[in-house]
């Protein structure tokens, strides 16, 4: 029996500037005489001009690396494909060059997963964010490739998904849910979520060993 795997990088991409100043010009003066009698009174008015400038930042990271301090590592997702022969009428025992009398019916894939399922935390003062995949990297086995869309992701908070993965090169963006714990408003985005990565093993595809490589990208307006 051959088994197939599927070993799949993750990039994350994190920024983080920010800045704060306050301008504040030359105060004004002002003073007032006190008069005696019917003599008028004055009253001191000064004013005071402020200027205050927030630059926007983006915190992006999938796997390790919480907020604060981006990650150093890429995260690797692995898929293990067994066939299972059906046990009809014998059922088959593992090892090669072993005979067995098989019906025919096309065997099934069994997956399993190693590392598929990874931290995601989005930070923004920004806006809306939007998060989109790209492949790197295609799936590739010598000559033999599979479509990076055979891989599918499911986030565990709706306010934070995972974008749809294309076959090859860029896919469409989603937004992200603005607000979370910590925020004023909708304009500040706190997320976390755990995207778990899963594969279609429904199609039939060439044995060996595919390896390919996604990054994904956080963008504000």
């Amino acid at each position: 029996m051959n088994t197939q795997r599927c070993p799949l990088k993750l990039l994350r991409h994190a920024l983080l500037p920010l800045v704060l100043t306050a301008l504040c010009p030359a105060a004004q003066a002002g003073s007032a005489t006190s008069g005696t009698g019917n003599l008028p009174r004055n009253t001191p008015a000064v004013a005071l001009n402020f200027s205050i400038q927030i630059d926007k930042y983006v915190f992006f990271r999938i796997g390790d690396g919480a907020w604060p301090t981006p990650g150093g590592t890429t995260s690797q997702v692995g898929f293990s494909l067994s066939p299972s022969i059906p046990a009809v009428p014998t059922t088959p025992t593992t090892g090669n060059n072993t005979a067995v009398n098989w019906n025919g019916t096309a065997p099934t894939f069994a997956v399993a997963a190693s590392g598929n399922v990874l931290p995601v935390e989005v930070r923004s003062n920004g806006g809306q964010v939007s998060v989109f995949a790209t492949v790197t990297t295609a799936l590739t086995s010598g000559a033999n490739t599979i479509p990076m869309n055979m891989v599918s992701i499911t986030s565990s908070d709706a306010a934070l998904p995972a974008p749809t993965l294309p076959a090859s090169g860029t896919g469409t963006s989603v937004n992200v849910t603005g607000g979370g714990t910590g925020t004023v408003n909708s304009l500040v985005t706190i997320r976390t979520a755990n995207w778990t990565f899963g594969y279609n093993s429904a199609i039939s595809r060439t044995a060996g060993n595919y390896s390919g490589q996604l990054s994904f990208t956080a963008s504000v307006p």
